[in-house]
């Protein structure tokens, strides 16, 4: 049953407007990652080599400069100091020296030494070679730039025409820039940890897994719409079956939004970057697979094929 009633939306009128709002959204937000993008920051000790120790002051007395003088007077002068999650909390990265039992146990030992009337608690830790971070970030682009080349050639294959694997891939490419600009930006506001690890590069990856399958889900209903309906043109088949599958998007995605934010909210400092980033996919690409796919391929074949695409003729929505 349909929780969502058989729609009659003109999607693709307006998907000039759609290509230039999501086009700008993702300029400028490269250009704002790109001025203040901080390595130290926002790349996480996968990416960076390092010993990373998480704590926390169980009364929440300590002030960031107070902790960060401490590391100093520790020997860390060079030492990544982050806020985040719940007063109290802090994210330490120093070089990768020793062990990171070895490291977090003196570190956790001298803020305790150095603040008495505060409890300090360990809430992880750390470590990783500066050459094995460099491998993992080698790898990590590899894996991405993989998958979306086959993706491309799986629609190209399974549907027999490139342009539906090339709207695919413009698709996919718009999905994952946008959900690392959100990650990287809402990084900076220091509520959850976000920085780019190997648990964002699987969510980019889950990403272009989940936004891939809702876009064939499109494709499909197009492909059987144009032999039910032969001689109509591609702008109304596709706003035809952009309406037909809406109630299926909508609900899955629903439904998928619904679990990730348990995980933003109870998951921990480990899976909460991992679920918000999924969560922004989730929606970026909800919002892709009706206004971004499917319009990409009509500009395709009206632009660069020269062929001759119908008017749309749909009525208002109810």
């Amino acid at each position: 049953m349909d929780l969502i009633k058989k729609t009659n939306i003109d999607f693709v009128s307006n998907r000039n407007r759609f290509f230039t709002i999501s086009f700008g959204l993702i300029v400028a937000g490269l250009l704002a990652v790109v001025f203040t993008f901080n390595s130290s920051s926002d790349l996480g000790i996968d990416f960076t080599g390092g010993t990373q120790v998480t704590i926390k002051f169980e009364k929440a007395s300590v002030s960031t400069d107070e902790v960060r003088t401490s590391l100093t007077s520790m020997g860390y002068a060079g030492a990544e100091l982050k806020s985040f999650g719940n007063d109290g909390e802090y994210l330490i990265r120093v070089g990768a020296t020793g062990k990171a039992t070895e490291v977090s146990q003196e570190i956790v030992a001298s803020l305790q030494e150095a603040f008495p009337a505060d409890e300090v608690t360990l809430l992880g830790a750390d470590n990783v070679e500066v050459k094995i971070s460099n491998e993992l970030a080698y790898q990590s682009a590899l894996a991405l730039a993989v998958a979306l080349v086959v993706m491309l050639l799986y629609i190209a294959f399974r549907f027999q025409e490139l342009v539906y694997g090339l709207g695919a891939i413009v698709a996919l490419l718009h999905d994952v820039l946008l959900a690392f600009i959100v990650s990287v930006l809402f990084n900076k506001t220091g509520l959850l940890n976000l920085e780019i690890n190997i648990n964002a590069i699987a969510a980019y990856l889950t990403i272009i897994g989940y936004s891939i399958n809702d876009k064939v889900v499109v494709f499909d209903r197009i492909r059987e719409n144009r032999e039910k309906h032969k001689g109509m043109g591609l702008a109304d088949l596709i706003n035809l079956s952009i309406n037909e599958t809406l109630s299926r998007t909508i609900i899955t995605g629903v439904s998928v939004l619904g679990a990730l934010l348990v995980l933003v909210f109870f998951g921990g400092d480990v899976l909460e970057g991992f679920a918000f980033t999924m969560f922004a996919g989730i929606v970026i690409g909800t919002y892709s697979s009706i206004w971004i796919a499917s319009s990409f391929v009509i500009w395709y074949t009206d632009r660069v094929k020269h062929k001759r695409i119908g008017t749309v003729h749909t009525s208002p929505a109810k």
